[in-house]
């Protein structure tokens, strides 16, 4: 014991001495300098401050600035044409597995056969093997919204009780009410697995016998905006992906489930009203919006907003969006009959969609596939496309 004290001391006299010597050179140094400096003139000294300064920042000029997606870029050069086009689609559901594995979709929206005979714990294997035969992750998708339409948490072996619409949380709670359910609702549909809820609804309506009234906060343009603005915040902080839906602006049109809606608005009414709660969601940070098949004549007269450049076009270039922009579902008899000489799969990538919701998607892809091969569609545009999806994937933790 007495011989480890000796050493002790013996090191610390030794550290003392060192840390005098130091104090002796740096004042050395330090005189030099001051001496050095009596000598040189003031214009001389500039000189030598400017000449610093320039080699300071040349020095930081020279570290590599490195891209902030280059790792996703090395993903996409290596991979084949199939496998790219197949990230495009947001298929309904598949009930084989192998089916996965085969086409390497985007992602799996789920409906309610996927949850009516299946608990909590089944749930989560359930989409547990879509994982595991998927080599890039999948999006996980529901329309969970509340009231009229919640996929997973009308099964009461789920949840005891089904999520309430914004309409109804807003007026037991208020917004901090709205904050609150979106908060447990995520949490509930990320237990399970699924990393996508397709809502908010965007949608501004204030007539109660509008198709997509019940469906909406159910008041005007402003007030829907602060809605949206908020649920994403609360969606993004949850780590679960948004959809704002359904661009442009459903208004008080028909179904497009049934039949073709056509909207007469003029497009100032939508800059006034429809388009702000889009607007705050992406400022929010909405992670994709959704497309509808809406024909709305001041914006295109020929083709539905899922399957019109000029539509897209606003919403990238006006709106200045820059997330996944993807189509409602194009098994809906609104667009149907709009493919003319091209498929609408094929219609749907030129419009400027990154992602196309189908239940037809064997059939598609191949449909996409062949358009890139003939020049119809260039590959460089799929690209484009399965790097805003990758890039989200990524934002969500699945890469």
């Amino acid at each position: 014991m007495n011989k480890r004290i000796k050493l002790y001391i013996s090191y610390v006299l030794l550290l003392i001495l060192c840390c005098n010597l130091c104090i002796v050179s740096t004042s050395c140094n330090s005189d030099s300098k001051k001496d050095t400096s009596v000598e040189t003139s003031e214009e001389e000294q500039s000189n030598k401050q400017t000449t610093e300064n320039i080699d300071e920042y040349e020095v930081i000029d020279e570290y590599e600035v490195i891209d902030e997606y280059e790792d996703i870029d090395v993903m996409i050069e290596n991979m084949t044409l199939e496998d790219k086009v197949a990230q495009l689609f947001f298929v309904h559901s598949i009930n084989d597995d192998l089916t996965v594995k085969k086409y390497q979709v985007g992602g799996i929206l789920l409906f309610s056969d996927c949850f009516e005979q299946r608990s909590p714990e089944q749930v989560v294997s359930y989409i547990e093997e879509y994982q595991k035969n998927s080599t890039i992750p999948l999006l996980i998708g529901v329309d969970e919204e509340g009231g009229t339409v919640t996929r997973v948490s009308r099964f009461s072996q789920l949840r005891a009780t089904k999520y309430e619409s914004p309409q109804d949380v807003y007026n037991e709670g208020g917004m901090d009410k709205i904050i609150e359910d979106t908060y447990d609702k995520s949490e509930f549909l990320t237990s399970l697995g699924i990393n996508v809820n397709l809502g908010p609804v965007a949608d501004v309506s204030v007539d109660e016998n509008s198709f997509i009234y019940n469906r909406t906060f159910g008041q005007d343009g402003q007030a829907t905006a602060l809605y949206v603005s908020e649920v994403v915040k609360a969606m993004k902080e949850a780590k679960i992906g948004s959809t704002l839906k359904h661009f442009p602006g459903y208004g008080d049109n028909v179904d497009t489930h049934e039949e073709i809606a056509m909207d007469n608005r003029e497009l100032s009414e939508f800059e006034t009203i429809d388009f702000l709660p889009f607007v705050a969601g992406i400022e929010a940070g909405a992670d994709s919006i959704l497309v509808s098949h809406n024909m709305v004549g001041s914006m295109d007269a020929e083709y539905p907003s899922s399957i019109s450049i000029k539509v897209h076009n606003i919403l990238r270039e006006d709106l200045k969006f820059n997330g996944v922009i993807m189509t409602d579902d194009l098994g809906m008899e609104g667009i149907k009959q709009y493919s003319g000489d091209q498929t609408i799969a094929v219609l749907a990538v030129q419009a400027g969609n990154d992602m196309i919701i189908s239940t037809d998607y064997e059939t598609q892809i191949a449909e996409i596939i062949q358009a890139v091969h003939d020049g119809t569609i260039e590959e460089t545009r799929i690209n484009q496309s399965v790097k805003r999806i990758l890039i989200w994937k990524r934002n969500l933790g699945l890469l």
